[in-house]
């Protein structure tokens, strides 16, 4: 694993890459209050594994990225899809595979269609289609909303850490076994190498999705996966079907009793899907 810190515009960006740089690079994008951590080091070296360059990054706001003070962020959700071209080109990498996870495959969308000749395919993990009316979708675990809106001391780190692991568990898929010792062991490594979680909650700004991206998905080009747990309490499975068929050409990959997470027990079967879809025989396109 290397590690490169990414300064562009004013922001600076912490990520790491796995893997040899000659190889297909895939670019990795975490969702919302996560930073890269979430996608797991074994996950990324297996990816590695199957011959991929892979990159995963702090977005603003997590981890060791750039922070803004609590409530007043210096970035929406156009910025979060600029930063994922900064990476690019702090690698010197023209076109990559992207993989966005929850928030961040709205981020891998945005970036799909926007540089449509930067993106040479998307997978869409646990996330919900952008610029939709998702009206007729069905709405987050009704336990989950009651989580999400408990006022919470976020200076407090065992307050911050309880809560975190209450959502982990909240969230997490039916198939596979809870656990509750090791997640609590990552999030306290998580919360003290981001400095705390504070300024993540900035991250509600990414989701205020403006107009300009409204009725866009057809526009994708991209070959497109989506991966979605059929358990998946924050955007429930109709969400990833509801991506795969406004996009011509998609593939759905249901997990049953897969929820909201990246679960060690599914890491074969979104390894091996992710690794099959990526496999483009075209060249890695460097600057």
């Amino acid at each position: 694993m290397n590690e490169l810190v990414i300064r562009a515009d004013g922001v600076e960006l912490a990520t790491q890459s796995f893997g040899n740089p000659a190889q297909p690079p895939i670019l990795l994008i975490m969702g919302g209050m996560a930073s890269m951590l979430w996608w797991p080091e074994e996950f990324c070296r297996r990816l590695a594994a199957r011959g991929r360059f892979v990159i995963r990054y702090d977005q603003r706001d997590s981890g060791l990225s750039t922070k803004y003070p609590p409530g007043r962020p210096g970035y929406g959700f156009d910025d979060a899809v600029e930063d994922a071209l900064r990476v690019l080109d702090g690698y010197r990498i023209t076109a990559a595979h992207v993989a966005g996870f929850s928030q961040g495959g709205m981020v891998g969308q945005g970036t799909a269609l926007k540089h449509l000749e930067r993106v040479l395919s998307l997978t869409a993990i646990s996330t919900s289609p952008v610029g939709v009316d998702r009206s007729s979708l069905p709405e987050s675990d009704k336990a989950w909303l009651e989580h999400m809106a408990v006022d919470v001391d976020w200076s407090d780190r065992a307050e911050a850490v309880a809560y975190c692991l209450e959502d982990a568990r909240l969230i997490a898929g039916t198939t596979h076994p809870f656990d509750k010792a090791e997640t609590r062991a990552f999030i306290e490594r998580d919360f003290d190498r981001s400095g705390g979680y504070l300024s993540a909650t900035n991250h509600s700004v990414l989701f205020k999705i403006g107009k300009a991206w409204q009725g866009r998905l057809h526009e994708i080009k991209a070959p497109l996966l989506v991966i979605h747990g059929t358990a998946d309490a924050i955007f429930p499975v109709e969400h990833g079907m509801a991506l795969s068929e406004a996009v011509a050409g998609a593939r759905l990959l249901k997990l049953k009793g897969g929820g909201h997470e990246l679960n060690p027990g599914d890491w074969d079967r979104i390894v091996e899907a992710i690794a099959e879809h990526t496999g483009s025989k075209r060249a890695v396109d460097r600057r």
